[in-house]
């Protein structure tokens, strides 16, 4: 009797030990998966599997720079091979006293397409800036990337602060629609901005790019037709073709743009660093609508073509309205709507370190009539060249403006100077006017090159043929544009390969030899001195000031030849 119920006491205590185990089981259980993700994801990492997608990483030819990551851009496309690729534009980790960084965000526009990289406007802003100011160290760094959008735009500003900017200048706002991730693009996974976040950073892990790159070789498997066949990219990215004014898609892409941007404009702002938030610009006048609905009145195409009748017969108020209207109506979204560039006012409204860029404005000053058109803008969206050089305007009006640099400028250049003096090449010319013909015959433009069209019979022709077509790249067609020039003694040629050389590589001493070189030859005195004190202040070299002091003088500019003859002329203590 003692036994059994010493066998019934002991009962309850198995059973609690038993519940224990069984909890303890569970856990377990769940934990399991989520330990073998873990393990699986170190040893991923030790390997080497996959790609960080950090923003930054150090430059492989000198480890005290950093530069944009090449695969940065991986996180925003489920597929990576459609992983645009943004400018290897150095700065250093530790950033001097004399510098001023400024940090560029934006998309295909922001990037220069199809001028990139000599014609994009930041270029154009980093010549004037260092000519301004010859005694500062100008970092002009552009993280734009085609076919993103302010997903993309917010994630990279996001991490900028630590970096030290001087300044972060932001040209968005097309790509709310087909961008990656965007509400009508075939990335598009929802309208959930924390899911959509999340699902960014999941794509930073190594097993998550594991699990994209299976299942992408099983899709090929069973694919119709072979990966590498693949549409123009802006058909791969447009799921939604049809997104009707005011439709719920309509006002998902608005949406998506103020909050990002807004986020982004409040987390600089409150670091206190000055944003310079632009407004878009798209061609009006000389481009009809994608997609209307039908060509009744009131449908894009009807609004176009009363566009075209009332700009016939001079009557611009009337015809721009009409046109805008055009524009808001084209169902194809490309363009962005006007609600864009009303965010970005408000945006820029809200913040105190945020100041609007009213690029708008300024194109329409030198419009026609003041109605943008195929004078300054190559299709839908992106500038030619002279619209580029008046998208630097407008960025360094807004920051004279707000009197952001802190130094007295040693000379004025006025636009029609900057005009004048940018290092814009032929090949640049051609290289853009090339790729431009090629994106026409793809959809949605669909248009044939014309069979009078022909490659110019030039060494710029050949060499920006091979450019435009991907079989060379630009850096190394400069090299060998230059070479040639030298060899057939164009120095002026040779020089404005050299300068832009210069805007390519700014740490680079080669490139201010060169350049100081041959406007000596040439015997501009002022600018010879100029490239010299750049490589002065790259290397302290005495000899270096001694010419730069000998230029000055005989450029007439007694007060800058002073300056270094201190340099030139150490004395012994």
């Amino acid at each position: 009797m003692g036994k059994r119920r010493s066998a019934r006491k002991a009962a309850p205590a198995n059973n609690r030990v038993s519940g224990k185990k069984l909890f303890l089981f569970k856990w377990l259980s769940i934990l399991t998966p989520f330990l073998f993700l873990f393990l699986l994801e170190i040893v991923l990492r030790i390997f080497s599997y996959g790609h960080n997608t950090d923003l930054f990483v150090k430059y492989p030819l000198n480890e005290n720079y950093l530069v944009m990551n090449y695969y940065a851009s991986d996180k925003f496309f489920p597929d990576t091979l459609d992983a645009t690729k943004g400018n290897q534009e150095i700065f250093a980790i530790n950033k001097a006293p004399n510098t001023f960084r400024i940090f560029v965000l934006g998309e295909s526009t922001t990037l220069g397409f199809p001028f990139r990289p000599n014609g994009s406007f930041h270029r154009w802003l980093q010549y004037r800036l260092m000519h301004v100011y010859p005694d500062k160290n100008f970092e002009v760094i552009n993280l734009s990337l085609t076919a993103v959008n302010s997903y993309t735009v917010l994630d990279f500003g996001k991490q900028l602060a630590q970096y030290q900017p001087d300044a972060v200048l932001i040209y968005t706002g097309h790509n709310e629609y087909y961008g990656a991730l965007g509400v009508g693009s075939t990335t598009y996974v929802g309208s959930n901005r924390f899911l959509l976040q999340t699902l960014v950073k999941l794509r930073e892990l190594k097993v998550v790019q594991l699990f994209n790159n299976f299942i992408k070789k099983l899709a090929a498997v069973f694919a119709k037709k072979p990966t590498h066949d693949r549409q123009s990219l802006m058909e791969d990215m447009a799921a939604r073709q049809h997104i009707k004014y005011g439709s719920t898609d309509y006002q998902a892409g608005i949406k998506q743009f103020t909050q990002n941007m807004s986020e982004l404009c409040r987390t600089l702002n409150d670091e206190k660093i000055p944003v310079f938030l632009s407004n878009v610009v798209s061609n009006e006048k000389d481009l009809p609508p994608f997609i209307s609905e039908g060509d009744g009145p009131g449908s894009a195409n009807w609004n176009y073509k009363q566009g075209q009748l009332a700009y016939r017969d001079s009557s611009f108020e009337k015809a721009k309205q009409y046109f805008d209207r055009a524009r808001e109506l084209d169902e194809l979204r490309f363009r962005a709507p006007e609600a864009i560039n009303t965010s970005i006012n408000k945006i820029a409204s809200q913040f105190s370190y945020v100041h609007l860029v009213d690029s708008k404005g300024i194109f329409e000053r030198y419009s026609p009539h003041g109605i943008l058109g195929s004078e300054t803008i190559e299709e839908h969206v992106h500038p030619d060249l002279l619209g580029y050089a008046i998208m630097s305007e407008a960025f360094y009006q807004a920051m004279q403006k707000q009197q952001l640099i802190k130094f007295k400028p040693e000379r004025e250049i006025t636009f029609e100077q900057l005009q004048q003096e940018m290092p814009i090449t032929k090949l640049d010319t051609l290289n853009g006017k090339y790729q431009m013909i090629m994106l026409k015959t793809q959809w949605p433009f669909n248009q044939p090159i014309s069979k009078q069209f022909k490659v110019e019979n030039s060494i710029e022709g050949t060499l920006a043929t091979k450019v435009a077509l991907g079989h060379m790249g630009w850096t190394n067609a400069m090299g060998e544009l230059f070479r040639y020039d030298q060899r057939n003694n164009n120095n002026i040629g040779a020089l404005k390969v050299a300068e832009a050389m210069v805007l390519q590589y700014p740490n680079s001493e080669d490139f201010y030899n060169y350049s100081g070189n041959l406007n000596t030859v040439l015997k501009n005195y002022g600018q010879a001195a100029f490239y010299y004190r750049k490589l002065f202040m790259l290397n302290n070299n005495p000899q270096v000031a001694q010419t730069v002091y000998q230029l000055y003088l005989k450029a007439g500019d007694s007060d800058n030849a002073l300056k270094f003859k201190q340099y030139a002329m150490p004395t012994n203590p």
